[in-house]
């Protein structure tokens, strides 16, 4: 019976301290802004049925906002997790602290009661980024990744399609909000620490 006890212990303690927030110190963590570079040719790939034809190159170091995972959704067997990132000033825990974060139904959303930044800023400076696993080993490090992780992550933006005429775009902005506006991101790198 202890054992028992011991085992349903250790698995809660597991599950509960993996999706937990990692605390971080105040000031700007990740100073670097993403790097996009046009790629000249699509270089098509393809994953779980999808067409995946590349539109730029992606370099970004980020603070992770916030993380959702899906299992259900029309997208999820191409891309399993999205990360909420912040960068620049909005890799600060100051800054963080200040603002509330929900992430679902592949959206990222933010509101404040005082802004410690200008909106502008809080939009260029933080995305949702539908993450495509360019491996198993790089989807298991994706799905344990949690708030506060300090990612670096190469791959590329893409557009990706299905036989059926279903269409996913990645944006190729840093400065645009709302439908249409988060990065979907072919993964062939990740570091998080």
């Amino acid at each position: 019976m202890k054992e028992f006890w011991f085992i349903g212990a250790l698995l809660f303690g597991v599950y509960f301290l993996s999706g937990r927030e990692i605390a971080r110190p105040g000031g700007v963590l990740v100073p670097e802004e993403p790097v996009q570079r046009q790629v000249y040719t699509s270089r098509l790939r393809e994953k779980n049925g999808f067409q995946i034809a590349l539109l730029a190159s992606f370099d970004i170091r980020a603070r992770v906002i916030a993380v959702e995972r899906y299992r259900f959704d029309r997208g999820a067997a191409l891309s399993p997790v999205d990360l909420a990132l912040g960068w620049g000033p909005m890799s600060n825990s100051d800054i963080l602290k200040q603002i509330s974060f929900s992430q679902g139904g592949r959206y990222y959303r933010w509101w404040t009661q005082k802004f410690p930044l200008p909106r502008s800023v809080i939009e260029s400076h933080s995305a949702n980024m539908h993450m495509i696993p360019a491996d198993g080993d790089i989807e298991r490090r994706l799905k344990s990744t949690r708030a506060g992780n300090l990612v670096h992550i190469k791959g590329y933006l893409v557009e990706a399609t299905s036989k059926d005429g279903f269409r996913w775009n990645s944006s190729l902005s840093r400065s645009d909000t709302g439908a249409g506006a988060c990065e979907l991101i072919w993964v062939e790198s990740l570091a998080s620490w």
